[in-house]
């Protein structure tokens, strides 16, 4: 019997509300599904010792969650200071609006339509709060907005849907274009090799404790779906939802509309390089 090979980027198994580093702290949020895995991951962030904390990606619109999520930072003796939007997706940004009225807190995106208050978020920022440091690392390619935020005192990064716990995520084209998730990818990765990134807390699936590994699984898979891609358009298929049946085959239906996404951007990277006729 051969042995069952682990899982890339060696993930902690069930996902669940809770700690999950020293400065971080999770509440997963009902809204379970295929695209969303378990739920939007919900991050608290807080300097240990301190009264003031950060909140990443507050999730849907949901008043007991975002109840909860207040509950959870003030039953350990802390305020919401500050909300951070890793992308403007539903599931992620949806109840930040009401988030704010609730904690009075300012909400910061990289894109200006979702931000409550004066500042925004771009490459090189560092957000500071009650002794916190997050480093603001672009990474655009699931969407065009999207953000990762660098927590170096835990070794961690927060990767929103750049990188899941749990399988891959989706280039949603015509707003997500695959180059940039490939430069994306490889950034991510020399916070591996450089700046001793060791951990993914991601938005949705569970916290990994290899974040190279998972990163390296990532560019794998997307050279190997790349090459698949551009096989069946060299055998004459030409439209998305033709290479979404021939490529993902032995994927679940029900995901096949999130592959024509992906699928959308790698034939738009393969004829960008001429790879194959526009």
């Amino acid at each position: 019997m051969s042995a069952v090979p682990a899982p890339p980027g060696s993930p902690r198994g069930a996902v669940t509300s809770g700690p999950a580093t020293a400065r971080a702290v999770n509440v997963l949020a009902p809204n379970p599904s295929a695209m969303t895995l378990d739920g939007t991951n919900t991050w608290i962030v807080a300097e240990p010792g301190s009264g003031l904390a950060v909140v990443i990606d507050p999730g849907p619109l949901d008043e007991g969650h975002l109840a909860h999520v207040i509950a959870t930072a003030e039953r350990e003796g802390r305020r919401v200071a500050l909300t951070l939007l890793t992308h403007g997706h539903p599931d992620h940004a949806e109840g930040a609006a009401r988030f704010a009225e609730l904690t009075g807190s300012p909400v910061r995106a990289l894109d200006p339509a979702l931000r409550l208050g004066e500042e925004g978020l771009a490459a090189g920022d560092v957000v500071t709060m009650g002794g916190l440091e997050l480093r603001v690392v672009p990474t655009p390619g699931h969407t065009g907005d999207s953000l990762s935020f660098h927590l170096p005192a835990d070794r961690a990064v927060l990767t929103g849907d750049t990188v899941l716990g749990r399988g891959t995520t989706v280039v949603a084209h015509p707003d997500g274009r695959l180059g940039d998730y490939l430069d994306s990818l490889r950034r991510l990765r020399t916070l591996t090799t450089d700046d001793g990134v060791d951990i993914v807390l991601p938005g949705h699936g569970p916290v990994l404790d290899d974040a190279r590994g998972a990163i390296e699984h990532y560019l794998a898979h997307r050279a190997a779906r790349l090459a698949q891609v551009e096989e069946a358009v060299r055998a004459g298929l030409t439209t998305a939802p033709e290479v979404v049946a021939r490529v993902y085959a032995d994927v679940d239906r029900s995901l096949w509309p999130a592959a024509e996404w992906s699928v959308g951007a790698q034939l738009e990277y393969l004829r960008e390089r001429g790879v194959v006729a526009g």
